[in-house]
């Protein structure tokens, strides 16, 4: 049981970063939630300053890419059920298209991650169920020069978290702290 703002800093940071590398932990594909009300699960792809920068990957053409150009508020929810911690996080969000963080992160990417980006747009209606990728990449990996028309629609979307809402469940008594990068108090559960 954390009775600490710093314990909990440093537990936020911990939980964040491991889940960027281990794919297994609960809190690699936190919820993402768009000012617009839309949810979905992500891959969690990076965090800097100490969990206040989340790095996911997006399409450029995605939906809620243009939702986060009318409204940046976002929130992101993570929950580890075994260790019973809920880190509800709420910030502004960006699109980066351009730029070295996007281009290593572009990089890093696998083919096989990377073909996504060659298929039909998020969302795009098809009279038959599909994955939306080309038929030639359905179960093989593409040759870098066949991804060449995919990176234009492959983003960054960061979010600048400005508070974190940790919350952890004890049968001794559940404790709650609200955080921002320069504050932290407690509130009832």
């Amino acid at each position: 049981m954390y009775e600490d703002f710093g314990e909990i800093r440093a537990d936020v940071t911990d939980r964040l970063t491991h889940a960027v590398t281990d794919r297994s932990v609960p809190m690699h594909t936190p919820v993402v939630a768009t000012a617009d009300a839309d949810a979905r699960v992500m891959v969690l792809r990076g965090v800097e300053r100490g969990g206040w920068l989340l790095r996911f990957h997006t399409d450029a053409r995605a939906p809620k890419v243009a939702a986060i150009l009318c409204d940046p508020r976002i929130a992101v929810l993570s929950y580890d059920k075994q260790a019973k911690i809920q880190l509800r996080m709420r910030g502004r969000a960006r699109i980066e298209r351009d730029g070295a963080r996007v281009e290593e992160a572009w990089a890093e990417s696998t083919n096989f991650a990377r073909r996504c980006y060659l298929g039909d747009a998020p969302g795009q209606s098809s009279p038959v169920p599909t994955s939306g990728l080309p038929e030639a990449f359905e179960t093989s990996e593409p040759a870098d020069a066949q991804l060449v028309p995919a990176r234009p629609n492959f983003a960054l979307l960061m979010v600048e978290v400005e508070e974190i809402d940790w919350f952890s469940l004890a049968h001794s008594g559940h404790r709650r702290a609200l955080l921002t990068p320069d504050e932290a108090r407690w509130i009832a559960p």
